[in-house]
């Protein structure tokens, strides 16, 4: 939606923020729910998108609407892995955050989880891949919603800044909209891959 709002041009800002901002709520919270959604770099091209506008506070309203959006998508993923685990028969969501936590990550984020505590939970996010295992691992650390809801809100806060200051890198180096949207998600790309790389690269040496 916002590439092609950038690409045509004629969409009144005022439409796109209407538009806009429920849109990227609602990808964001299904992108915690479901992590097949390249969250970051939905953030990263909204915040272009801000960027360029010139009404007031658009950036601001991108940061809310992604923080919170993300937060909700936490906790109610939290919630129904805490269900999946009461649970004598688990539940579809139970194994979808466990398919996607290989043993070894989950291993690491439970010996870290039980060393360091929450300041674990709130790096986890800004980590690619890092935020299931230690989700999983604070569900079978059994921890609170309470507990857990403490240490992800300033999760998510800082990811939303991590990825907004991405986007306005990229929008502060082209004049054109629809150029900072493609080097932010670029550089999204870049950085999500990053970890994989590298660790092929160890185990090839």
């Amino acid at each position: 939606m916002w590439l092609a709002a950038t690409s045509t041009g004629v969409t009144p800002e005022s439409t796109q923020q209407a538009i806009g901002y429920p849109t990227l709520f609602l990808l964001v919270f299904l992108g915690a729910l479901v992590p097949v959604v390249p969250t970051g770099a939905l953030v990263s091209s909204a915040a272009v998108v801000a960027f360029h506008q010139s009404l007031p506070f658009a950036l601001l309203f991108v940061f809310v609407t992604a923080s919170l959006a993300a937060f909700l998508g936490d906790i109610a993923l939290y919630w129904l892995g805490r269900r999946g685990m009461r649970s004598k028969n688990g539940s579809r969501w139970l194994e979808a955050i466990r398919s996607r936590a290989p043993e070894e990550r989950l291993a690491q984020a439970q010996g870290k989880l039980a060393e360091h505590g929450v300041s674990v939970l709130v790096l986890s996010r800004l980590v690619p891949a890092g935020r299931i295992p230690v989700m999983l691992a604070c569900l079978m650390a059994k921890w609170p919603l309470r507990r857990f809801v403490r240490g992800n809100a300033p999760a998510c806060l800082a990811w939303a800044v991590t990825y907004q200051v991405i986007g306005i890198l990229g929008g502060s180096l082209f004049k054109e909209p629809w150029e900072g949207v493609v080097a932010a998600v670029a550089l999204t790309v870049v950085i999500s891959a990053a970890p994989s790389v590298w660790k092929r690269v160890r185990s090839a040496g």
